[in-house]
């Protein structure tokens, strides 16, 4: 069977799943049925090693096995793209397995598509390790590394602890008082630094003392028990700080520090983009959820944006949900990817004749060993439940919610491990979203929950006895476009089929749309605020002095506000499903004023009056009726006014006036004509006489 162009081997596990090959075609609309394999990875194998001869890139519907398969197709066809897919945990082996069909058919489509990997930078480490601890445990954690990394011991308490009688690694003193950096590339700061005496005998003791002292290294082990030197420090590469107290997960990290040491490639989680970033304009700060919502310090503030540190960024994308222009874009995988899986598991999964789809989201490792937990010893997923597995959950935005809701899915579960707890601020903010924008169109909320949970029995039964609810839309359209395009066509699709249409819907503050209200009859219409709106949401006129408002494009940043001199800004947000929102609306237009000397238009008339009614004869610079006169001339004339004024303290003698060679040449001439009028003149005047 070919799905989009790739080979599909389909197994039922020795008959413990029951899959029907005619129907799954027809839901994948695949080019014939499948062979439903009963044992591919055993008495079958060679149709695998078949396959692997076949032009095209294959999908294997069996990760058990993925190993085997993996190390086959490297031996036999490496360049073979190869891919796999768990219908099994995630379908048939289940309670309502034999309703499953659809699901399965579902999960088998998305697996064929096509999606893009995630960029790369490169990592190095040559393996020096700072062993940071308060206890012999430190020196004998040390000593077991030794063997393997080039290791230094920092104490910051060394009492009663023993000196050990071979010195087989560097002992000295001092706490860390500053870190940064990563996995190859630390930098400490140490306070109260000092080497070991060597002539140590009963107890360690140590040199003097200083501050100040610098080191790096490419690995820490954080043997102390206080708090992290880095926030979020699970998502620090080449940081350990396990309990020291827990000696399995002392040796755990022990296992995971000699392994790094080389080059690695890390994934570059975020794509930034300047150019449409609302973080600050002109020095002026606007928009700072991703800032807020970082848990790695990854993100900086910058003059007229931010900076990402792809170094130290850990993946859990929420700059991504809560960016309200799309300039933090999660790649891994890229949001285009995601919308097509989304739109191929659930168009696929109702093709089939499904019902009522339930989307549960979760991350790759954390759901997958619930799921499997729960078809082994319990009922399963449901049949109406389809699994989406993603790097991290907390990468998840209102666009998602919106298209997922629009498209067909009746619920969303978001599906957490307990160590994400903390990092679901930009998820409860577009969930909040999510919650106002149905309840407003009558489709009614608690459609979007997120679930922290690490026990399987609590899942299955939060999935199985979860009221049934219909979904509010079953559109079927391509998601092109931005992150706020197609949220744009989401929320189009949702009012179409509204039970209570309205046309506005207020949102809460905070919230990336809305509208500017202002104050027009004290804007002086300066336009400070169309040059500083990131998001092109305010517009001018080229052809006389106005003021313009695109609603689809605001996205409540703020700068406008904060920009306007006059203080006659301020924001409202909500949605605007009308028409009328994705075109420029009018806000104030006036009659230029035109230069009293040349008559070119310039200002506005409003403004050149207010200005003269400010100054005039109430400055001691402005009592001269003629500088007065000079603020109603245009940029230019007032440069040539003043070099004309007498009174200019500046101004030098008359220019004399050029001579050339042509006039030289005629001086003769001129004098000859000049005599000749002379004595014109006079004989005129004897015969008068």
């Amino acid at each position: 069977m070919r799905i989009n162009r790739k080979r599909v081997l389909v197994c039922n596990c020795e008959g413990t799943m029951s899959l029907d090959g005619a129907d799954l075609a027809k839901a994948c609309e695949a080019d014939s049925p499948p062979e439903v394999q009963s044992q591919l990875c055993r008495a079958q194998f060679e149709n695998f090693q078949t396959a692997l001869k076949e032009d095209g890139a294959l999908v294997v519907a069996c990760t058990q096995e993925a190993p085997l398969f993996a190390e086959t197709a490297v031996m036999e066809a490496p360049d073979k793209e190869l891919a796999f897919t768990n219908i099994r945990e995630r379908a048939g082996w289940a309670e309502d397995a034999k309703a499953a069909g659809p699901k399965i058919a579902a999960l088998l489509a998305e697996a064929t598509l096509d999606i893009a990997p995630a960029p790369s930078i490169d990592m190095k480490s040559a393996g020096v390790c700072l062993v940071y601890g308060a206890s012999d445990q430190a020196i004998e954690v040390a000593r077991q590394l030794a063997t393997r990394l080039e290791v230094t011991i920092l104490l910051s308490d060394s009492t009663d602890v023993i000196p050990p009688p071979v010195m087989d690694v560097a002992i000295f003193q001092g706490e860390i008082t500053a870190a940064k950096g990563h996995l190859g590339a630390f930098e400490i700061a140490v306070d109260g630094y000092a080497p070991l005496v060597v002539s140590s005998r009963s107890a360690l003791t140590f040199e003097a003392a200083r501050n100040g002292a610098m080191s790096q290294c490419d690995l820490i082990l954080d043997l102390t028990g206080r708090a992290p030197l880095f926030p979020a420090p699970e998502k620090r590469d080449g940081y350990f700080n396990p309990d020291p107290g827990n000696p399995a997960a002392v040796q755990r990290a022990l296992f995971d520090l000699v392994d790094l040491v080389g080059e690695f490639e890390k994934p570059i989680y975020v794509d930034y983009r300047a150019d449409i970033c609302a973080h600050a304009r002109s020095q002026i700060t606007g928009c700072t959820r991703c800032l807020d919502v970082c848990p790695a310090s990854a993100i900086q503030s910058a003059d007229d944006g931010v900076e990402f540190d792809a170094y130290l960024c850990g993946g859990c994308g929420g700059c991504n949900s809560v960016c309200p222009t799309g300039a933090a874009s999660y790649v891994m995988p890229r949001n285009a990817d995601l919308y097509a899986r989304l739109r191929t598991l659930l168009a696929t999964y109702y093709r089939a004749g499904g019902e009522d789809a339930v989307l549960l989201v979760h991350d790759d490792s954390h759901g997958e060993e619930l799921m499997s937990m729960m078809a082994r010893f319990g009922r399963g997923l449901p049949g109406n439940v389809l699994p989406f597995a993603l790097n991290e959950v907390t990468q998840i935005g209102f666009d998602f919610l919106a298209l997922a809701l629009a498209q067909g899915a009746a619920r969303i579960v978001l599906l957490a491990p307990p160590k994400r707890g903390e990092e679901l601020a930009g998820l409860a903010a577009a969930i909040g979203l999510a919650e106002t924008v149905m309840n407003g169109l009558g489709h009614g909320g608690g459609r979007v929950e997120v679930l922290v949970e690490n026990d399987p029995q609590v899942l299955e039964a939060h999935l199985h006895e979860a009221r049934p609810v219909k979904p509010a839309g079953r559109a079927d359209f391509l998601a092109l476009g931005d992150r706020r395009e197609v949220t744009r066509l989401s929320l189009a699709a949702l009012h179409g089929a509204a039970l209570t249409p309205v046309e506005q819907l207020p949102l809460a503050p905070g919230a990336p749309f809305g509208q500017i209200v202002v104050d027009a009859e004290n804007c002086t219409l300066c336009l400070a605020c169309v040059g500083a709106c990131p998001a092109g949401a305010l517009l001018d006129n080229p052809d006389m002095p106005e003021l313009r408002f695109l609603e689809s494009n605001c996205i409540q940043c703020g700068i406008c506000r904060a920009t306007c001199p006059e203080h006659v800004i301020s924001l409202e947000p909500r949605y605007n499903f009308a028409d009328a929102a994705a075109d420029p609306r009018r806000i104030k237009t006036e009659e230029p004023f035109e230069c009293v000397r040349c008559g070119k238009p310039f200002g506005t008339k409003s403004s050149i009056e207010r200005i003269v009614e400010q100054l005039a004869n109430k400055h001691s610079m402005f009592q001269d009726e003629a500088v007065i006169e000079r603020i109603k001339m245009c940029e230019d004339c007032r440069v040539i006014d003043q070099l004309e004024a007498r009174d200019d303290p500046m101004r030098g003698a008359d220019r004399p006036v050029t001579r050339t060679t042509e006039d030289y040449l005629r001086e003769p001439e001129i004098e000859e004509a000049r005599r000749q009028v002379l004595e014109d003149r006079e004989r005129d005047d004897d015969e008068d006489g």
